[in-house]
Parts: C-alpha cells; structure tokens; sequence
C-alpha cells in the first residue's frame, strides 16, 4: 500500500455478508473506529485511540465492507490540499508531483490509486468535491443531515457531512446507501424518501419510492433535463478548466439535456462567509483539546494555563491555529455582529439564491474547482489562494444541499471535475445526471 495514502493501516473486518461483501473502504482519518487510532492528520491525536465506532462505521460493518485503512488528511479538514497533514503529504495518483486535493485528499488518492475500491470522506466546503476532481474519481456531498455525524470528530458542525468516493457514480452511489439515513444518536440527522427519480420530465416531482436505491439512479438518463449554468462559477476559472467543463455540458446536450444560465450574486460573498463560520465553530469546537483528557499532553512545566498553552502551541499546525485565531476573534466580544452575525445574513441570501435557481432548473453545473491540481507545495505560502479555490464548493455547505462531483476529462493532462447540485435530498437526480457523464 502506498504510505502516504494512508496514516493507518489496519484492516477492519465486516459481516461475512451484505451489500458491500467483498468490498474494500478507506476511511478518512477524523471518522472514529474503535480501537483503532483516529488521529484527525494532526500531532494533537497522534495517539488517540477512540473506544467506539462512528455511525457510519457500524453501517459499513454491518454491511459487509472490510475497512483497509484510515486515509490522510488535512489536520483536523483544514485545508484545500492534504499538506497540513501532520504525518506529510499525499501525492496525486491521477496526476503525481501534484496534490490530490483536500481536506480527504486521502480518501480520493485510495479509490484513484485502486488501494480501495470506495471510500468515506467528510465535506465542510467542498473537501469531497475537490479532491474527487483533482483525483479524477466520483465524490458525493450529501445533503445536510443525510448521513450522520456521530463519531466524526466536529470542525464545523453546521457546515460539514460524511460522504461518499467511488470510481463510477455507481458505486459511490451504493456506499451512499449504506451510510445515510437517520440516527437517533445525531438529532440532525432526518430519514430522505428513496426515490429514484428517472424520469427526467417530472424530475423536479421525483416520485416516492421505498425500494429504490442511490445506486438503481445512475441510469444516465438525463433527456428534458433542465441544467442551469450559475455564470458566477464559470467566470475567473482557469481557461482549461472551463473549456473541458463546457465540453462535458455539451456531452449532456447530446444525450437530451436542456442548459440555460442562471444567476447567483450572492455567492460572491460565500468565501467570505463561509470562512467567518467555519472558523468560529472550529474555535469552539478545538477548546476541547487541552492534553487533560485526551491528546498531546506537553507535559510543560508552571500553571495549568502555561501547560494548556503549550500543549495546543506543539500539538496544533499553522494552518489549525490560524482558524482557531481568527474564529476566535469574530466570536469575541464587540466582534461578533460584525462578523459572525453577517456571515450568517450572507449565508442566508446564498441559500435563497439557490431555492431560486432551482426553482427553474433541475440541476445547476459548473466546474467543480477553478483551477487544475496545484504542484505539491505551490500552496502552502498563500492561505489566500487556497481558500479563494474554494469558491465553488463552499455555497453548497452554506446552503445544506447536495452535490456531486464527477470527471469531466482533463486539461494539460491534469483531472477537471464538473460539479452539479440539486435541492435538498435530491441526491438521486444528481446520480441520474452525473452517470450520463461515465
């Protein structure tokens, strides 16, 4: 197995039988497994070892899956790149001497390099998308509340889902399966009607039905599908990107899709606000690593406040202390309706911008990250270039719905990836559509 795909290496076996009999998983590394070490990419939980599974962990179990391994990451989802990883770097298999993406660079780089046949990550702002598209697989972003949270250890709680990586729609759709529905031990989580949503003429009424699964949607069946084209996604792309984005959208054309733009302003805001939010909950939820109960204990010498601070100044990175910093500050006294309140306004307009999108089309499509896979190390100098790449995929966090990203071809022999969205709990409708592309 290639050492930098995984930070553990440990196999997890499931039920002698089930639907993911025979099928091998890469679990990204903040999901918790019993027994066996979750560390987040981070020094903090270099050695933490969690004494119960995640939700979806059991799931996969229960179905069958055998778990190969738990997948690098950025410390703690923070990042565009798996570069903040305490244990090092991931190299892109679809395109090496490139990074595979992130923050479940990992996950993507396993499915991409055949170390496992799917893979779990999690997506706060577009860290399955991003790194599905650098590596040139399928990644799914369910919508909030789809998949439980329970056992993933929190970044940004009102932001974040586990989801699914696979080589084909298909198969990413089958894991979907498995992992979502709800769970009475995370009171977000919510039971969607299975619908399989084939018929592309009412696909905005999707019918109901029990038997159907994620997996009998990916029938590529995308005739008298309404697709909108937000311009605000494509405008700025890199020029590459963009022409293979409007060639894939011209191979849904052919297969009966209909296109038209549609406009979303206030997504031009969505960086801003997601970034304000996502580092404030991470501020409030990374107070709890203190080396008292659990994680890198620094063992300093003097007061208990000395010893807290240095225990979170050596067993946090840059990158995890500069969200931590700046969440800090917008929450602080004086700040906070500045910052966090607006946030949360624009966060608002991002979602009514969308209902309103939808309300005419079907699916909305753009590429999935504006730029190629940067070269390992491009990045890492320039938080702002890495958070600005993220202007794709953060509005769909803001607005809790789900997206897909599936490979659009390539530009320069690096993967593009072409990102489609539907409304809540339409995740079969993007299966439908996504497949068209295989």
């Amino acid at each position: 197995m290639a050492d930098d795909i995984f930070i553990t290496e440990e196999t997890i076996d499931g039920a002698d039988d089930g639907p993911l009999a025979g099928t091998t998983v890469a679990v990204k590394d903040n999901i918790s497994t019993e027994g066996v070490r979750t560390t987040c990419g981070s020094r903090m939980l270099e050695e933490y070892v969690p004494p119960y599974d995640a939700t979806v962990i059991s799931r996969l179990k229960e179905a069958g899956a055998t778990i190969v391994g738990k997948a690098n990451m950025d410390e703690f989802g923070m990042g565009t790149t798996t570069e903040t990883s305490y244990f090092g770097s991931t190299d892109n298999p679809a395109a090496p001497g490139h990074v595979p993406g992130g923050s479940s660079g990992g996950s993507a780089a396993a499915v991409a390099a055949g170390e496992a046949d799917v893979a779990l990550g999690s997506d706060t702002g577009g860290s399955i998308r991003c790194p599905a598209a650098f590596c040139g697989v399928v990644g799914i972003k369910p919508t909030y509340g789809l998949v439980s949270r329970y056992g993933l250890v929190a970044y940004g709680n009102s932001l974040e889902q586990i989801g699914p990586f696979g080589e084909t729609v298909e198969d990413a759709a089958q894991l979907l399966d498995v992992i979502a529905g709800s769970d009475e031990r995370d009171a977000t989580t919510r039971e969607a009607p299975r619908a399989s949503d084939s018929r592309a003429g009412d696909a905005r009424e999707a019918p109901t039905d029990g038997d159907s699964s994620y997996a009998d949607a990916a029938t590529g069946d995308v005739d008298g599908l309404k697709i909108g084209i937000p311009t605000e996604l494509v405008e700025g792309a890199d020029e590459g990107v963009v022409e293979t984005f409007w060639d894939a959208v011209a191979d849904l054309e052919a297969q009966g899709a209909e296109t038209q733009d549609v406009s979303l302003p206030a997504v031009e805001h969505a960086v801003e606000a997601y970034y304000v939010i996502a580092m404030s909950e991470a501020s409030s939820n990374l107070a709890r690593f203190d080396g008292v109960r659990y994680g890198h204990d620094a063992d300093a010498d003097g007061n208990w406040n000395e010893a807290f601070a240095q225990t979170r100044e050596d067993g946090f990175g840059d990158e995890v202390k500069r969200r931590i910093l700046l969440g800090t500050y917008a929450l602080s006294a004086g700040y906070h309706d500045k910052y966090y309140k607006k946030a949360q306004d624009a966060r608002a307009w991002v979602k009514q911008d969308f209902d309103e999108a939808l309300a005419e089309v079907d699916v909305l499509a753009s590429p999935t990250m504006p730029v190629p896979p940067f070269e390992l190390g491009e990045s890492l100098d320039d938080p702002l270039q890495m958070y600005l790449a993220d202007a794709n995929t953060v509005p769909v966090n803001l607005a809790d719905l789900p997206a897909i990203s599936v490979p659009a071809g390539e530009t320069d022999g690096l993967p593009v990836g072409l990102q489609l969205v539907g409304p809540a709990f339409g995740e079969a409708r993007l299966i439908r559509a996504a497949s068209a592309l295989e």
